[in-house]
């Protein structure tokens, strides 16, 4: 964990000098006009039909492949499977220096290649606690409220936040193609409308 908590997605990124701020990117980044296919790095590898079957399904299997105690290999073809070519993701950061806040964007394949490292001396579970969707036709967005964990037996967890899933639907299948997530912090509490009801 670095030195700001954020949710598994970004848990390696803030500390890592390997991904500058967006502005820093954009010159070395495929152009938004390039094919999907030409920006993916590696293969897309086949989906489990039970993990793209449906909205439920495919952020079940987000959270589920990306927790697990230190030094489980993650299956990171399963995950991979679950994004569409082109897919980012893309965490809230606030800025080292002047206040405020920026944006890091990733592909599938960075967050794998780094988050792995952090996933060997590290154990992480998180899950979803409230849910806040729309859906129109073949697109989707959905206010996914998490807890993070360090193992899923801990008590309470050690970061809470929203992970902002942008889900499309082919006619066959779900895929995701954007996670953008805020993690919460004492100025910033979530509010009761994605919190679950109080007993």
């Amino acid at each position: 964990m670095s030195l700001w908590r954020f949710s598994v997605l970004a848990v390696f990124l803030v500390s890592s000098a390997a991904f500058p701020l967006r502005a820093q990117e954009d010159s070395k980044k495929p152009s938004a006009a390039a094919p999907a296919e030409a920006q993916a790095a590696t293969p897309q590898p086949a989906a489990k039909p039970a993990d793209v079957a449906s909205p439920d399904a495919i952020l079940a299997a987000t959270y589920d492949v990306i927790s697990g105690p230190a030094g489980q290999l993650r299956d990171w073809d399963r995950f991979r499977s679950l994004f569409v070519p082109g897919a980012r993701l893309i965490p809230v950061v606030p800025r080292k220096t002047g206040g405020g806040f920026d944006t890091r964007i990733i592909t599938p394949d960075e967050y794998a290649k780094f988050a792995d490292a952090y996933f060997q001396k590290n154990g992480f579970a998180e899950r979803e606690i409230s849910r806040s969707a729309e859906r129109y036709g073949n697109i989707m967005q959905i206010f996914s409220t998490y807890e993070s964990r360090h193992d899923a037996k801990d008590a309470q967890p050690f970061a809470r936040g929203i992970n902002s899933f942008q889900l499309f639907y082919d006619g066959a299948r779900w895929w995701v193609v954007t996670i953008y997530w805020l993690e919460e912090t004492p100025d910033n509490p979530l509010p009761k409308e994605f919190l679950p009801p109080t007993k």
